[in-house]
């Protein structure tokens, strides 16, 4: 059985739920993973509010789609980080408070261990989204780090969120982190240090976007099969590289879609990814969750590059091949 293809609505929240579901119901989707902002998927209503979650569902139903995930990466992003203006533009009043850095960091992590509790009033086992990073600006390492202070960076994440897991792991829930730049995990490395910092525990893996490997000139499909046990969620993005010498991959301090930019994101099926090399790789580990659409593409219409996107999800999507191509020329005993 194909896997089911899921729209990210974390772009689209400027619309309201009904309006979106009913969109991608007529596009054919097959769910939505639910971002916690907007009007998509409130963690205090889902709480609080009787009917609330009855509600999102009687939404999604009555348009033919599901929900395997929810994510909450705009909170996620400040439990680690060092909290500037920045993060009172995307954070929830409540979570922003007075703006004082520390107080901001444990009003998210109070947040994302309420995300856990509505997810698993919801009915769902997985939440996506980001960590954040005390350690992500010494990324250059000039001046020269005092490299115990990037270890004290993988303490720092591991004092922070092990508690949180905590209570993902009473609710039976399990949080994948998008593994990106800004992220106290953004390649191999890192990633594996992550993991060791917070001993491996099960309720902690990876959702998995290929776009944010391809402009680091990494290999999708080998981080899929090292971390083949983490792989909880995958995303289906891709970006595209248009280095000439005179770009760079480090981004120039241009906002998205910029042509003087050296990498852009775009729609699935238009840049460098190998989405086909990702679906080989999550066969060889038995992946059989949702292909979630995270559509980005600066100069491309979001409904045409929706639509595009599953069809493409649906075209390149492949079960594996349960016998041998050559099976049929073997001699019989």
């Amino acid at each position: 059985m194909a896997r089911p293809v899921t729209l990210f609505t974390g772009q689209w929240a400027d619309l309201r739920l009904e309006e979106l579901a009913r969109k991608c119901g007529e596009w054919g989707f097959d769910g939505l993973e639910l971002a916690c902002w907007g009007d998509h998927f409130d963690v205090d209503k889902a709480l609080s509010e009787s009917g609330y979650i009855e509600g999102r569902w009687e939404i999604l139903r009555s348009n033919g789609l599901n929900c395997w995930s929810i994510s909450n990466h705009l909170v996620g992003q400040a439990v680690c980080d060092p909290i500037d203006a920045r993060h009172g533009a995307t954070l929830p009043p409540d979570v922003w408070g007075d703006g004082d850095p520390e107080g901001v960091r444990q009003r998210a992590a109070q947040k994302i261990r309420d995300t856990a509790r509505a997810a698993a009033r919801f009915g769902v086992t997985q939440v996506n989204g980001f960590t954040g990073s005390s350690i992500w600006h010494l990324l250059y390492s000039f001046p020269p780090n005092d490299f115990a202070e990037i270890e004290r960076g993988y303490e720092d994440f591991a004092e922070r969120w092990n508690p949180i897991i905590d209570v993902f792991d009473e609710e039976g829930v399990r949080w994948g982190l998008e593994v990106h730049p800004t992220e106290i995990a953004y390649d191999f490395v890192t990633t594996r240090k992550a993991l060791d910092a917070i001993d491996n525990r099960e309720g902690f893996g990876i959702n998995f976007d290929p776009s944010h490997f391809a402009h680091q000139f990494l290999d999708s499909a080998a981080f899929i099969e090292e971390f083949a046990d983490r792989i909880y969620h995958f995303h289906i993005k891709d970006s595209r590289k248009r280095l000439n010498g005179r770009r760079s991959i480090l981004g120039g301090h241009l906002d998205f879609g910029s042509p003087e930019r050296g990498w852009d994101f775009v729609s699935p099926g238009h840049g460098d990814v190998n989405l086909e090399d990702c679906i080989r790789a999550l066969n060889r580990i038995g992946y059989e969750g949702p292909l979630s659409i995270e559509w980005e593409d600066s100069g491309m219409d979001r409904e045409y590059g929706a639509q595009d996107a599953l069809a493409f999800a649906r075209r390149t999507d492949f079960e594996p091949s349960t016998q041998a191509f050559d099976a049929a020329f073997a001699r019989e005993e």
